[in-house]
Formats: C-alpha cells, structure tokens, sequence
C-alpha cells in the first residue's frame, strides 16, 4: 500500500547552512493520487523549506544539515537526481523571476522538455496544449522580459504542467495574479486533482483557496505543523489575526472581542496620512503629475496611452488591474526608471526627462515586485543602510531608520541574516523596509502584499500610514481588500488606459466595471457595501463586526 502513494515525508528536519535555528523539524505526512493539500503559515514558517525538501533542491542546491526522508511512490528520493525527481515533482516558485531562463515564452515552456530529449514534435505539442490549458496562448510569441508578474506566473506554471508531472508543488502560485486569474489558476489546480494528480499549495490567499475545497490544510508555526486536517477544523486551531478567513467568519469571531482601537479600523476614523486632507480634487499642489503620457516596449505595441493624473499629499492611492494592464510600467515612470515616449511627468514641477532616478528617490522611494530586482548587501542590516548612506543621511539617522524599519515589518530579529537566504515573504519586507528606511515623501510599493501572511501585513501596513515624512503612499495590488483597508483613492487600469479614478466606494461599487478588469468582489467589499449607508467608508472586517 505504501508504495501507492505518491507522497511520503517522514520525521523531516533541516537547517541552512547559513542561518541559525532549524527552519523545519519533525515533519511527517502523506499524500494521496487527487489530493490538494493547502499548506499554510506565517512568512518564515518553513512552508517553503519544506517544498524544497520535497522537490530535491534540498541537499541539491541549498546546503545544510537534513534528517528524515521523502519517498515518492515508496521510494526514497536521496540517491536521486534532480532530473529523476522533476519528472515525479513539478514545481512553481514563489518569484517567477527566478525560474523563467528563455527570452521567449515558447522557448521557456520547452526548456524542460528540451532537456529530457524529447522529439521535436512532441515539444511544440505539449507546449501548444500547457499553453491553450492555461489560457494563455496568445504569449506564445512574446519576449519574457517584457511581460507582466502575472505573465510571467502563468508562463512557469507551463513549463512545469508541459512535463506532466504526477505530484505539483505550488508555492504561492496566487502571489502576482489578477482576481480572476487566480480563479482560473484554482480551477485549473481543481481540475488536475481531479484527473489524479497530487497538488500541494502553499498559500497566503488561504480565503480564495477554500473555494477549490482542498482535502487538507497544513497549518505550519515557526518550523512545525502546528495543525493537519481536515478544512473544517482550521478555524479551531488559528485566530482570525493569523489567517485571512471570510469576512462572515472573522465579523462572527470579532464579535466576542472588544472593539478594535487600531488605526483606521474604528467608526468614523478615515484613512488619511499624517500629511493631512487627501483624494483626488482637494485642491493642493500635487507633488506628481501625468500629463497625456503614452509608452511602448516594442514599437507598435502601445503599453501606456493618454494617462493624465495627479498625486497629491494625503493620497493613499491604490491601483488594480488585470495582469498586463501597465500598472507597473505607470509607476515605473513616476520614479524616473522609464521616460515617456510622448507626453511628460513631472516630479515637484520637475520633468523626469531632466532628472536622473537618484535625483528623484529622495521625493519617490519605490519597492520593486520582486525583491531579488532590488536586494544585494550582505546582510539586512547593509541593504536597509544602503540607501539612507548614498542619499546622505547623518550616521546617527542612519541607525534610528534602520532600527524602525526593521521593527516596521517585524525583522529585527534577522538583521545579521543574508536577505537572499531568507523566505520569499521575508526578502519582500526587507525591500519594503529598505524603502522605509530612506524616508522619502511618496512610498511606492509594488504587490507589498505578495509572500505576505495577513497578520504581517496588516502590521507593517497599519504601521507605514502612521509614518510621519510620508506625504502620499501608492500601491500596486490585486488584493481588492487592501484598497477596501487603506485606500481613500482607487485607480483602476486596463490595456494601458485609466478607467476610473476615485474613492473606493466609487469605483469598487461597480461591479460590472470590475469584471471587464478581471477583478472579483470580495466578502469583505460586500459586507462594507451593505453597510455603506451605516458606516460611510470602508472598514475591515473586525471593525464592521461591532457596528
């Protein structure tokens, strides 16, 4: 019986060479033909350490001390080779930055196959039928560098699903998609469980992953499991401030609590920053604008067109979109790092033309989506140093901001820690910090929420609005409940145009317009837009359970 099963990890330990403590220990389960397994946790817990172990990168190529074992079909995998087990293991990891090598999507989904000899033929095949799988066939032809986070997501998950592997690791898989491909991600995840392939997920998005029903869900504290089960007794064994649970189920739960006294979270507290009145028509002198900007990767290939908008102080802007829509290539011309092709920007009255990107990083701090784009240092201490040193900050200050922002995003204990050693989430709140610590006027972020479990983003978050320095803030996200949180202004983006510019309540009411943009309403915008006529603004679920 043993030897049908395709997934068995016994008494499983590891320790990297470089970090101290043991990342997991003592782990031990099975997993079934047709199973889903969600596996979920804090940032750090070891749910990736974990997938690792299981797809042989770990002895392979991360380093350090490993007990236990893991068997695949009954045997042990210890003696195997990497290629031997990717023919078992699919895996997708967590920053598709990492896994994607061919200039072309095509080239990129055949990688893979390439390497395990196949005919030519057979390659175009099954890369034609991953690609149409995923929905994604109109890639075929593009460049991998110039396509979205979300692109580039799905383009690695067909390079794994074009080598039919029996057992799938997904590690975050939801991270960088639009509401509504994250939908068909967990249909497509639903399915292959269905035709009797093994999923294993590990996923913040815990809320949107209970719609596929998995079988089990792996709750994992600080290296162990802290609860194995069945769906049902998830709600038991973790608090509603850990995990990101249905508005229903957290509203229910609150309700035996008292009243919440956090930021912005109480009746009649409106999300604001410390540099006062905000929204869009307030009067101020904005500190950014967008004049008839248009821009193009590839000529003839418009990304962005007739984007005019302003940034004013108190601005806590959130902007959604589908993946592609040019969100990031928007941002990326605030900061200087691309130009328009017509049109201009300016930054304090300034064209970004005349100005170089380190001119402008003193008004605009930006955190890239993928934090191996931005870190480097040695340790976290360094990376977070960095940027106060070049913009020439006195020694002292230096300490203070790398202390606050460490403490912001709950690292303080990983200062002396290499960033690159640390988990997916960790790195993208050491980039965030790294920002932080510079002090600039309007904080940037790109999906500060991806790799993020809910109760440390809802920390560092809560934390960056009470910031004093900070005059706007603008993020980048497809997580529909952190505009309904924190934003007061919300820009929606499709096909590198501005569809609508306003207040939450304005644009996200809307629901046929967030449709066409790919994006689902969530519980948390139903409840707050029941209770609109009560409330008139938007809180968070703990908060709307005691109004």
């Amino acid at each position: 019986m043993t030897a049908e099963l395709p997934l068995i990890v016994e008494n499983l330990s590891f320790r990297y060479r470089d970090r101290q403590g043991t990342a997991i220990r003592s782990i031990s389960f099975e997993a079934g033909a047709g199973e889903i397994l969600l596996i979920a946790g804090a940032s750090g817990c070891g749910k990736t350490t974990l997938v690792r172990c299981i797809n042989g990168l770990i002895p392979r190529s991360y380093k350090g001390e490993r007990t236990g074992r893991v068997l695949l079909y009954g045997e042990d995998t210890a003696d195997w080779s990497l290629a031997k087990i990717s023919q078992k293991v699919g895996t997708v990891l967590q920053d598709p930055e990492r896994q994607i090598l061919g200039t072309k999507v095509l080239n990129e989904v055949a990688f893979g196959l390439e390497n395990l000899g196949m005919a030519r033929h057979e390659i175009i095949q099954r890369v034609d039928k991953a690609l149409a799988y995923l929905k994604i066939s109109p890639l075929r032809g593009r460049e991998t560098f110039h396509l979205s986070g979300g692109e580039k997501q799905k383009v690695a998950l067909a390079g794994v699903l074009a080598m039919r592997p029996s057992i799938l690791l997904l590690d975050e898989p939801l991270a960088s998609l639009d509401p509504a491909s994250a939908w068909d991600t967990l249909d497509m995840v639903r399915r292959l469980a269905d035709e009797g392939m093994t999923v294993l997920m590990v996923e913040h998005r815990v809320e949107d992953v209970l719609g596929i029903r998995p079988d089990r869900v792996m709750f994992m504290t600080e290296g162990d499991v802290r609860y194995l089960g069945p769906l049902d007794g998830l709600g038991k064994v973790v608090n509603y401030h850990e995990v990101k649970l249905p508005a229903e189920v957290i509203m229910l739960r609150a309700k035996a609590d008292p009243p919440p006294a956090a930021l912005n979270i109480l009746p009649g507290v409106s999300t604001t920053l410390n540099a006062g009145a905000a929204g869009p028509g307030s009067g101020k002198e904005p500190i950014v604008r967008f004049e008839s900007v248009a821009f193009d990767y590839e000529a003839g290939t418009e990304v962005l067109h007739g984007i005019n908008l302003e940034i004013k102080r108190g601005d806590v802007i959130a902007v959604l979109g589908p993946n592609g829509a040019g969100k990031t290539t928007f941002v990326k011309h605030a900061i200087g790092l691309l130009k328009p092709k017509s049109g201009r920007v300016l930054v304090d009255g300034r064209d970004t033309k005349d100005a170089s990107v380190a001119q402008i990083a003193s008004t605009l701090g930006y955190v890239f989506q993928s934090p191996s784009h931005m870190l480097f240092a040695p340790t976290v201490h360094e990376e977070l140093a960095f940027g106060p040193k070049n913009l020439k900050h006195p020694k002292d200050q230096i300490e203070k901001e790398v202390k606050e922002a460490l403490q912001i995003v709950n690292l303080t204990d990983n200062e002396k820690d290499p960033p690159l050693a640390l988990s997916f989430g960790q790195q993208k709140r050491v980039s965030i910090a790294a920002i932080l610590a510079m002090r600039s006027r309007i904080l940037i972020m790109d999906e500060p929420t991806a790799g993020q479990d809910y109760f440390n983003y809802i920390n560092f978050m809560d934390a960056i609005l009470q910031m004093p320095g900070f005059e706007a803030i603008l993020f980048i996200t497809h997580d529909i409940d952190l505009a309904v949180i924190y934003a007061n202004r919300v820009l929606l983006m499709a096909d590198g145009g501005l569809v609508a510019d306003g207040s939450p309540q304005e644009v996200l009411s809307d629901f046929e317009r967030l449709k066409a943009c790919r994006l689902v309403p969530t519980s948390l915008l139903d409840v707050n837009l029941r209770k609109y006529p009560q409330t008139h603004q938007f809180l968070r679920a703990e908060a709307l359970a005691h109004i």
